[in-house]
């Protein structure tokens, strides 16, 4: 409810040719709107303070302040607080809830599925010569100048985001039928554990990464009472070393080691040690590795003499990973594994960086860790039956 009396020189709105002072006094259905109205958690600030200047603005409140004075508590101007009271007599209540935006205005305009298509296809089409791909800003340079239509960066951020995969990745494109090798590697590698069963040759997963030592800039602040330990974001590179990790996916076994590089002699070493340490008693081991160049045969003879290099190549059953296979290659995640229990941090020298990935490895070892292989050949065949050729038997 709304009263007003008669001039006065504090305040006051102007209304028609005169000053006029309102008196609000809000009943308690209105009260009770405007408190939930704050305790919303979608509204936003400027309806919030609103709401709290009108029931400031209530004259039964206990303490009652000025314009002026609740202009200052707030930090608006006192033109703001007349706008209030003048959109609460024009409006009631709702004009205080709601926020009246210009027609004209860009904020309630929404892209319709004609311009939906058109930023896709304009953000599907190449880039501008100077860049590589596009990006919000250029994209909306571009539709403001082919629609000729006020689109702000965020429509075209959130028509993009419908898209799955957004148009400027890069997705994985599965091999056309009629192309055996895919799905042939597929199931022989799926077939290497089943075999690790039947004929009790051990199946041992082999990949390599780099890893970068990193020292501190400043001093860590160490962790006290009540706060977490803080680390400078500048850091000191020491060099990048290499991990070699052989993993037995059936037993639970894995061996990680520290290398200085990764070329063709590292590699035999490794394998050396594989056959002569870890499987001195076994005729035939199923190696699984990615087609990295250092990954032959040719790299055991390279470093040792013809007869100890074909010894241990004919105790070496290859087997690459092909291609979009990776996920095959078990070693793949003990290594993402081992980076997120034991490498995620800053390490800054290779006694230290040794030393942790042995404890790793003794730990996870102690516990034997095996890896249960759910995705039989069967499931690929069934998974990957479109892309076999089909048969038909002839009349």
């Amino acid at each position: 409810m709304v009263k007003y009396g008669r001039i006065k020189r504090n305040g006051g709105v102007i209304f028609m040719g005169r000053t006029r002072t309102y008196h609000i006094f809000l009943s308690d259905d209105e009260k009770k709107t405007l408190h939930n109205t704050i305790n919303n958690k979608k509204t936003c600030k400027t309806i919030i303070r609103r709401c709290f200047i009108l029931l400031e603005l209530d004259e039964n409140a206990s303490a009652r302040l000025t314009q002026m004075q609740i202009a200052k508590s707030y930090g608006v101007s006192k033109a703001t607080v007349s706008n209030i009271v003048r959109a609460y007599v024009d409006g009631g209540i709702q004009a205080i809830t709601a926020i009246k935006r210009n027609p004209n205005s860009n904020a309630r305009r929404k892209a319709d599925g004609r311009m939906e298509a058109e930023i896709i296809r304009i953000a599907c089409g190449p880039a501008p010569e100077e860049r590589c791909r596009w990006t919000l800003r250029l994209l909306e340079k571009q539709v403001r100048l082919e629609l000729d239509a006020p689109v702000g960066r965020e429509t075209i951020r959130r028509v993009l985001k419908k898209r799955t995969p957004p148009p400027h990745e890069w997705i994985l494109v599965h091999p056309a039928k009629g192309k055996p090798w895919f799905y042939r590697a597929h199931g022989r590698h799926l077939g290497c554990l089943w075999k690790a069963i039947w004929c009790q040759t051990p199946v041992i997963c082999m990949d390599e990464k780099p890893y970068q030592m990193l020292g501190d800039h400043l001093e860590p602040l160490p962790a006290r009472p009540g706060d977490i330990q803080k680390t400078d974001s500048e850091y000191v590179r020491k060099g990048t070393w290499s991990i070699f990790i052989f993993v037995e996916p059936l037993s639970g076994w894995r061996h990680a080691s520290v290398q200085e590089h990764r070329t063709a002699e590292d590699w035999a070493f490794e394998i050396k040690g594989l056959l002569t340490e870890c499987y001195p008693d076994k005729e035939k081991i199923i190696l699984v590795m990615d087609n990295l160049n250092t990954h032959v045969q040719a790299s055991l003879y390279k470093c040792f003499p013809a007869p100890e290099a074909r010894s241990y190549a004919k105790r070496l059953e290859i087997h690459y990973t092909p291609k979009h296979g990776s996920w095959l290659n078990i070693a793949k995640i003990k290594l993402n594994a081992m980076t997120r229990q034991c490498l995620a941090r800053r390490l800054m020298n290779l006694e230290t960086v040794t030393q942790e990935v042995s404890a790793w490895e003794n730990m996870r070892n102690e516990d034997a860790c095996k890896v249960t292989w759910h995705f039989t050949a069967d499931d690929a065949r069934n998974k990957l039956a479109s892309l076999y050729p089909k048969f038909t038997q002839a009349e």
